[in-house]
């Protein structure tokens, strides 16, 4: 994961079936020069970030402002580790104008599977579908959510703009977090505004990486 965020999710994109004109890029910085240098229109952006006391604390704070999020795609992270495969199940599930999928795509068949279920409905599902555990099992291999030397657990959560809304979508919480109203063209740096905010809460701590979902 971290150093190599792009090249992970990307590996994990092509061996599920995933084709066609957008994919994942690195994001520099989240400050607005890194954020500049993103390949646009860009339809999601991916964060991975340690997971603090301050973090576990600041969720607690927002666990009453989860959202229904009716035109959401939204699914539970149940399987240890699969931080990464959920938030990337948000990045694509909530842009079907943009990805294509090759005819025996896996990733296609599940979501179109999952299309009417509950959260927790996926998560089940997510927990018995054979190709997207293996292609998890080997990113988790390269070090996805991995716990570092000091114990610190890195997390994987997605931003999407659904319908003119920012919403912030992990697998940890019971649904979609909705950061206000944003556009296509100024989407990336309203996400990256947001992602500022768990740089702050962390106090100090520099080992964040993001990926983008853009038009390359």
């Amino acid at each position: 994961c971290e150093g190599e965020p792009f090249q992970i999710v990307s590996d994990v994109l092509s061996g599920l079936g995933v084709c066609g004109s957008w994919g994942f890029v690195d994001v520099l910085g989240l400050e607005d020069e890194g954020v500049s240098s993103v390949p646009s229109p860009s339809c999601a952006l991916m964060l991975l970030f340690p997971l603090t006391q301050q973090h576990e604390s600041f969720r607690q704070q927002q666990a009453g402002k989860v959202s229904g999020g009716t035109d959401l795609y939204f699914l539970k992270q149940t399987v240890v580790n699969s931080c990464g495969t959920v938030a990337l199940l948000h990045a694509v599930a909530n842009n079907p104008t943009h990805i294509e999928y090759d005819g025996d795509s896996a990733l296609k068949k599940f979501l179109d599977e999952t299309a009417n279920m509950t959260p927790a409905q996926r998560a089940t599902h997510l927990e018995n579908n054979q190709a997207i555990r293996e292609a998890h099992e080997e990113v988790a291999a390269q070090g996805q959510c991995r716990v570092e030397a000091d114990n610190v657990n890195f997390h994987f959560i997605t931003f999407v703009n659904v319908k003119g809304q920012l919403y912030e979508l992990d697998g940890r919480m019971e649904g979609p977090v909705n950061h206000g109203t944003t556009k296509d063209d100024s989407f990336l740096k309203d996400a990256a505004r947001v992602c500022r905010g768990f740089v702050e809460r962390a106090e100090g701590e520099v080992r964040f990486s993001a990926v983008a979902l853009c038009h390359t």
